[in-house]
């Protein structure tokens, strides 16, 4: 019996690991309630008088090893443990990993998602392969309006009733047709229009378009959410609304800032005048609400559009809007820190 003792002596001193768990079974093993030391303990009695002292210095060795072999091996667990914590991944690699930056695109459209939600507007999405129904049809542009030609589309080759949609108002659409008044929301995404690409123009830009459509809406609401909206993007509080026409909207109207003459900057971008274009607005027509299932007899509502791409140039002073979708880390990296 002692010779099996230590057997197990050595078992213990060449017992190595750095899983907690296997050094947790260990302990168990040799010194739990039902370990192999309270087996060897009750054994004792059971040894002639004249084995017992070698028997029990046995055991004694035994236990001693396995506490010391136990404590050895989570001392060392808890030390690398400290240092990982202390340096971090030891086995990273030493180059410095460089922090990336948020899309200009990004940082515009949060913020205007942020000042819209402050007011009671959510976010509705929609796809990007729309229907002639959703992008034009629905949106009183029945086929051959003159209107369509405003917007020049790509068509999917496979369907002419099938395209890349010119305007997030087709998401507005889907929305109607699936909520019930009042609908408050606006639809941030990518429209594309086949336009030749200059350094103020692109064949695919980033829209916001808004929608509130309850009872008793009116036109000065409209001005109230935009004055607002302005404020709190621009930190300009001026605005002025230009009739225009949309097929969509009636009435219809160009919304300008006051951007200020105090640089020359300024002079450039609001050529002289102060004024600076920044979106579309207009009152729901009521044959949109009809083709949405609203009754335009009971429901009224507002809804309006700008380009995210044109506020991020204006905002960051950017000179081309090539350089949004370009991906040069150069330019990107100027945008480091912004949220």
């Amino acid at each position: 019996m002692t010779d099996k003792i230590k057997e197990h002596i050595a078992e213990v001193e060449q017992f190595i690991s750095d899983d907690l768990k296997a050094i947790e079974e260990f302990r168990i093993k040799y010194l739990g309630k039902k370990g192999l030391m309270g087996t060897f303990s009750a054994e004792l009695r059971n040894i002639p008088n004249n084995q017992k002292k070698e028997f029990g210095q046995a055991i004694n060795r035994l236990k001693t090893s396995a506490i010391e072999k136990v404590n050895s091996l989570k001392a060392s667990l808890e030390q690398t443990v400290d240092e990982n914590g202390v340096y971090g991944d030891l086995t990273r690699s030493g180059e410095p990993i460089e922090l990336g930056a948020r899309h200009p695109i990004s940082i515009v459209r949060n913020q205007i998602i942020e000042i819209f939600s402050r007011i009671g507007f959510n976010v509705s999405e929609g796809p990007e392969i729309e229907d002639d129904w959703h992008n034009f049809t629905a949106l009183n542009l029945p086929e051959h309006h003159p209107a369509r030609d405003m917007q020049d589309t790509f068509f999917i080759q496979t369907s002419p009733d099938i395209l890349l949609r010119t305007h997030t108002s087709s998401v507005q659409v889907r929305y109607m047709e699936n909520n019930k008044p009042p609908i408050r929301t606006i639809s941030p995404g990518r429209v594309y229009r086949n336009e030749a690409i200059s350094a103020r123009s692109h064949c695919f830009f980033h829209q916001v378009e808004g929608l509130y459509i309850d009872k008793d809406v009116s036109f000065a609401d409209l001005k109230q959410t935009l004055q607002f909206f302005t404020t709190e993007l621009f930190g300009k509080s001026k605005i002025r609304l230009r009739p225009s026409y949309f097929p969509f909207t009636e009435p219809s109207a160009e919304v300008d800032v006051y951007w200020g003459l105090e640089t020359e900057t300024d002079y450039k971008m609001t050529k002289g005048t102060g004024w600076l274009e920044i979106m579309g607005c207009g009152m729901v027509d009521p044959n949109v609400l009809t083709n949405c299932g609203i009754d335009p007899e009971e429901y009224s509502g507002f809804a309006f559009g700008m380009g995210i791409d044109r506020i991020a140039l204006l905002l960051h002073q950017i000179t081309d809007i090539r350089l949004l979708s370009e991906n040069d880390v150069r330019f990107l990296k100027q945008f480091r820190g912004a949220l």
